[in-house]
């Protein structure tokens, strides 16, 4: 854990300092690749790791506290659409183009030792202390448990495709909706706000019946609110619209990604669990988030319709519920 902090530290530090490309032409623009590509290794990293040291350490209530990894990233979403905010409305275009985007990674770098002098107190839980360790981990994952690989793979869809979503809706309305740039900030912020509070909640409720049951009532609220979602943001588009719509997913990811963890823990045993989460976690964001912007483009580009985008929504959220399926049905997951 302590690497994927570094690394991340490393790569918003070169994205503040980068030179830009008047200075540096192409090389400023590969400079800006090489940033995101560390910040990218660090985040995928991280998820397997921090999750399975807040499930192995919590002494019960494992939903609860595993959900913390979530509401952290709703913290994150909050921060930074408000920092885009005040930046769009408080600076010039000349200004937030020469230096004004850079203050957020600057202000990003400042936790960086904090986390890094507490990530360097931390033991290593007694549950993997008293597990026997495996000496090829990744290779007992893939020949011994595939299954729950693929069916982990399957139940990440909803929670990377809403996320996307959150993110995409503001360009979504700029671009195609004329919706003012400086007021597309206030859904992330919303969202933001929704995520951090709400998940921790919904993390308790699932302990309480458990967190595949609470993600499959969010995918079918994914799959059913899909369409009317973007049919009310194309037919109606307003600022306020706008920001109900992107409310309306967080809570749909909150409710879908904050027993997320805890599921996905519960999968794999202790000696194989960290690579178990990274590796699903990881092939789950890039197969079905990471290719979204290519095919919501190709969507709208085949049908002509703004409504597109919903199809694909759906389309995953019917991949997740086939995976909640199988781990409620094959694996016991409750």
């Amino acid at each position: 854990m302590t690497l994927t902090l570094g690394l991340m530290m490393l790569g918003t530090l070169i994205m503040a300092v980068a030179p830009p490309y008047e200075v540096a032409g192409v090389a400023g623009a590969l400079i800006i690749l090489l940033s995101r590509l560390i910040q990218g290794f660090s985040a995928g990293g991280e998820f397997g790791t921090a999750t399975a040291f807040l499930i192995e350490t919590a002494p019960h209530k494992k939903a609860f506290y595993s959900s913390w990894q979530v509401a952290s990233q709703g913290a994150s979403m909050l921060l930074a659409s408000a920092f885009g905010y005040f930046l769009t409305t408080g600076l010039s275009q000349e200004a937030l183009e020469s230096w004004g985007w850079r203050v957020p990674f600057f202000v990003g770098l400042l936790i960086g030792p904090v986390g890094l002098y507490i990530r360097a107190k931390l033991e290593e839980t007694e549950e993997f202390i008293s597990t026997a360790k495996e000496k090829s981990p990744l290779g007992t994952l893939f020949v011994q448990h595939y299954g729950r690989v693929l069916a982990a793979v399957a139940t990440i869809g909803v929670a990377t495709i809403s996320i996307y979503m959150i993110l995409y809706m503001p360009t979504f309305a700029v671009t195609n909706l004329k919706i003012p740039a400086d007021a597309a900030f206030l859904g992330g912020i919303s969202a933001g706000i929704i995520t951090l509070c709400g998940v921790p909640l919904v993390g308790h409720l699932a302990d309480r019946i458990g967190p595949a049951r609470v993600m499959t009532y969010a995918a079918v609220a994914a799959f059913v609110l899909a369409y009317p979602l973007f049919k009310l943001m194309t037919s109606k588009p307003s600022v306020i619209v706008m920001v109900i719509v992107i409310a309306v997913l967080g809570v749909i990811m909150s409710f879908y990604f904050g027993p997320l963890p805890a599921l996905l823990s519960n999968l794999f045993p202790a000696a194989i669990r960290g690579s178990g989460l990274s590796v699903a976690y990881n092939v789950g964001v890039t197969l079905l988030g990471g290719i979204a912007p290519l095919v919501l483009t190709w969507l709208l580009d085949v049908t002509g319709s703004l409504d597109a985008p919903s199809l694909y929504y759906m389309a995953i959220a019917v991949i997740s519920l086939l995976g909640l399926v199988v781990v409620r049905k094959r694996y016991g997951q409750r």
